[in-house]
């Protein structure tokens, strides 16, 4: 997998470069919105980890630029900034994800490796795991290639998890999902929505397993 980093901090960009090339990644760097742009337009990448306060033209301006050319390209927005006005701007110019500095690398992989399972979903239009499809383009569920019935909450959860896998997903990431149906959803309530959805995948080999004190995780497949 090939990421790029979008960074002027050159200390802050190597580091990361550094942690993620431990992980196995591609790594390249731009110290700008500019060279950033060149990159992308003549290289492929999986993701883009973008840094808002670059100089001249901002983080932000780069990711309306790869919008307004139809490019999906996977975007991360990385900013000491944490202010709510900035991640609403942040994700109105079309970046699919933010965290704030000071973050830690392991989280930061997660994210990337999470990101990178969706862009794919999305592109596969159907989100397999271990006899279980989620087909994204047209919300139908199966199991063993019958239909699968799930509510929207279970599908929520169940999305979230399996793009997730194999790492942690919280309950408090749970409930800001399902809040959108439901704004007095508790983790009590998750907990009622992940039994229900352990016995409709009984017959399967997907198991939501129990982080005490976290949340949910879903193993990595192994079909």
């Amino acid at each position: 997998m090939r990421v790029l980093i979008v960074e002027d901090d050159v200390p802050v960009a190597q580091g990361l470069k550094q942690g993620l090339q431990q992980q196995g990644y591609t790594v390249d760097i731009a110290g700008s919105a500019e060279e950033a742009d060149r990159f992308v337009q003549s290289e492929a990448f999986d993701i883009a980890l973008v840094d808002i306060g670059l100089p001249k033209a901002d983080g932000l301006h780069f990711v309306r630029q790869l919008r307004s050319r139809g490019d999906a390209l996977p975007t991360l927005i990385l900013t000491a900034r944490s202010d709510m006005d900035d991640t609403v701007r942040g994700l109105d110019a079309g970046a699919d994800d933010y965290m704030t500095k000071p973050y830690r690398l392991p989280e930061v992989a997660a994210r990337i490796r999470a990101l990178i399972r969706r862009a794919h979903a999305v592109a596969d239009a159907c989100l397999r795991h271990d006899g279980v499809c989620l087909d994204t383009a047209r919300h139908v569920a199966t199991l063993h290639g019958e239909p699968l019935d799930l509510t929207n909450r279970e599908w929520a959860i169940l999305e979230m998890l399996l793009v997730a896998s194999p790492t942690v997903v919280s309950k408090d990431k749970l409930v800001q999902r399902l809040a959108g149906w439901d704004k007095d959803i508790t983790p009590n309530a998750i907990e009622v929505h992940v039994s229900r959805l352990r016995a409709k995948l009984a017959s399967s080999l997907v198991v939501i397993r129990t982080v005490r004190g976290i949340g949910y995780r879903v193993d990595a497949a192994v079909e």
